[in-house]
C-alpha cells in the first residue's frame, strides 16, 4: 500500500508554485489560498465571503473566481461540479475519495488508501475501447442520515 494522503500546500509551497508557473503572489491570490487551506472545499462565493470577513483585502466574487479557475487549470486545486451547479474547488489534489452531501452541498475527504488501491489495480488495467483513462475520481453522494429536531416551547 502507497500512502497517498497528501495535504494542501502550505504558503510557503503555494508562493513556489506561483512562482514557478509564472505567477506573482499577490494579496489576493495569498488570501484566497489562506480562505482554501481553512475551508477545504469551497465555491467562489464562500471564499469571497470568508476573505471580506476576515477583513485582510478587498476582492469580488469574479476575481476570486477567476483566481480559483487559474490555480484548478494549473493543477494547484481541483474543481468539483456540485449538484446545485456550482463550481467548488478543493486545495487537496492528492488522490481521495469525496463524500459529497446532496442536500446541503458540502464535500468531505475521506482518504482511504486501501479502497483506491484497490479501485486503481481493478481499473488501472482495463481498457475502454476508444478512450485513454486519465485518472478515477471518486464521488460518494449521500445526505444528512438525522433530521434536526426542533426544540420544543
Amino acid at each position: 500500500m502507497v500512502n497517498q494522503t497528501q495535504k494542501a500546500p502550505t504558503m510557503d509551497e503555494f508562493r513556489t508554485l506561483l512562482k514557478r508557473h509564472g505567477l506573482k503572489a499577490t494579496p489576493q491570490r495569498i488570501a484566497v489560498h489562506e480562505a482554501m487551506m481553512e475551508l477545504g472545499h469551497a465555491s467562489a462565493d464562500m471564499v469571497t465571503e470568508h476573505i471580506s470577513s476576515s477583513g485582510r483585502t478587498s476582492v469580488t466574487v469574479a476575481s476570486v473566481y477567476n483566481i480559483l479557475s487559474q490555480l484548478a487549470l494549473l493543477g494547484i486545486y481541483h474543481h468539483r461540479m456540485s449538484s446545485n451547479s456550482k463550481m467548488y474547488f478543493d486545495v487537496t489534489t492528492s488522490n481521495h475519495l469525496h463524500l459529497y452531501d446532496t442536500v446541503n452541498n458540502v464535500y468531505r475527504d475521506i482518504f482511504d488508501d486501501d479502497i483506491l488501491d484497490l479501485i486503481q489495480s481493478r481499473l488501472g488495467k482495463r481498457r475502454f475501447r476508444g478512450f485513454k483513462v486519465d485518472g478515477i475520481d471518486i464521488q460518494i453522494l449521500c445526505h444528512p442520515s438525522k433530521t434536526k429536531i426542533p426544540k420544543k416551547s
